[in-house]
């Protein structure tokens, strides 16, 4: 998937986005994760994601691809609406497996499905899921929160997404270029690290921006941190995270790990003073973590 660019996006999308209404706090902008709406004395925070690559875990992503963009606002995802596209000769097995791990994923939020829409789509190849998540809250983050002098603070590992995406799509591309069995069904089980959730809400009290690099990994999402706040990033690659099943699989294929999907990566950019407390929770957590710049 590749992103349309931004400048696209302010001359013809964002122009013809309706009427203006009051209650609209935040609406669509470059590098911003999810809406925000005035609701009574708080914030309603919503957000719509489509998964058109993925087959396998296809549930499992839908959920928690849109649930990341929700939580890193500082709220908690809750309600879910799911529309699913399929095949024709999609049997009734084949969406049993999907809604499987749809299911899994929500009990895992305590989160609920409330809405939605399945069909047989004439013409696709693959089944297609587009997930609405919902929270709300007493307050919210931005990306474009960061701050002159904070620290940018990740989770995780770079590319967890986009390594057990390849491992699945590219096995046999992979065993033929090298890699291990070993290396590549280690690298199928990462798609179960990719929710953001719990680190997020963890520290959405300390975080003066938070972002959830997906299309266009790491580096992409820094460039969207940077140009939302009017801020630059100084970042060390040295110091980003990386699994050694990244390292392998991204050599062999000769691709950058740091420009391909990350979910399950949380950038949290931290003020200099709390970034002990923020060290603290993620350790309490059992969360990996890294200082890898600063604003």
């Amino acid at each position: 998937m590749v992103k349309i660019s931004n400048d696209v996006l302010r001359r013809v999308v964002f122009t013809r986005a309706g009427v203006k209404d009051p209650l609209v706090i935040m609406g669509p902008r470059v590098g911003e994760d999810a809406a925000v709406l005035r609701v009574g004395d708080k914030f309603l925070i919503t957000h719509t994601d489509p998964i058109t690559g993925a087959v396998t875990n296809l549930g499992w992503y839908a959920i928690n691809i849109v649930a990341n963009d929700v939580a890193v606002r500082g709220v908690r995802p809750r309600w879910f609406l799911l529309t699913l596209l399929l095949p024709e000769d999609f049997s009734e097995s084949d969406l049993v497996k999907v809604m499987d791990d749809v299911d899994e994923a929500l009990k895992e939020l305590n989160a609920s499905l409330i809405g939605g829409h399945t069909e047989y789509t004439p013409g696709l190849d693959r089944p297609i899921a587009s997930v609405t998540a919902m929270g709300i809250g007493d307050r919210y983050i931005t990306t474009g929160g960061a701050k002159v002098g904070d620290l940018v603070l990740v989770t995780k590992y770079v590319a967890l997404e986009g390594t057990a995406v390849l491992s699945l799509d590219m096995k046999n591309e992979l065993t033929k270029l090298g890699v291990s069995e070993d290396i590549t069904a280690n690298a199928q089980s990462l798609v179960r690290s990719i929710s953001v959730v719990k680190e997020a809400l963890a520290l959405s009290d300390l975080a003066s921006s938070m972002h959830d690099p997906t299309e266009g990994g790491l580096l992409q999402g820094l460039l969207e941190v940077a140009e939302a706040s009017n801020a630059r990033v100084r970042i060390y690659r040295d110091r980003v995270p990386m699994l050694r099943e990244t390292e392998v699989i991204f050599n062999a294929l000769k691709l950058d790990p740091l420009r391909s999907l990350s979910s399950g990566m949380l950038i949290a950019v931290i003020p200099r003073k709390d970034i002990d407390e923020a060290i603290s929770r993620l350790s309490g957590l059992g969360i990996n973590y890294a200082v890898i710049g600063e604003v």
